[in-house]
């Protein structure tokens, strides 16, 4: 089934860091979710970062991406990381919005050096 057949209706994705659980080392990690992947040609048109524990590392960076490297969230400090809500790229506009050309899970992609602590659900919004 594509992504144009069945509702229009805005679907929302949600995934899970959590350092306890994902560990800290710089690599990619796939977040985890009970949503599957969001499908081949969805298009992400918003979203936010809900931060928990606040993130912390020497230097590391975290990205967050969907389609290609840091479009979700660009590479940023564990400064930038604390608790709260984060806004991220896509903001409903069609020039920041994602079109996927597979179906994918979301991933944090962790650079530099190694994070120590942290927790955050990434939820998106796509049709």
């Amino acid at each position: 089934m594509s992504i144009m057949e069945g509702t229009r209706a805005l679907k929302v994705w949600a995934g899970d860091y959590d350092f306890a659980v994902d560990g800290g080392a710089a690599s990619t990690i796939v977040l985890r979710s009970n949503d599957g992947p969001i499908p081949n040609a969805a298009i992400i048109v918003g979203g936010y970062l809900d931060v928990i524990t606040s993130c912390a590392s020497a230097t590391g960076t975290m990205a967050l991406n969907s389609e290609a490297a840091g479009d979700v969230l660009a590479a940023t400090a564990a400064a930038g990381l604390t608790a709260g809500r984060k806004d991220i790229v896509p903001d409903a506009t069609g020039s920041t919005a994602i079109k996927l050309t597979a179906a994918r899970s979301p991933a944090v992609t962790i650079a530099t050096a190694a994070f120590t602590a942290g927790k955050f659900t990434l939820v998106l919004t796509y049709r």
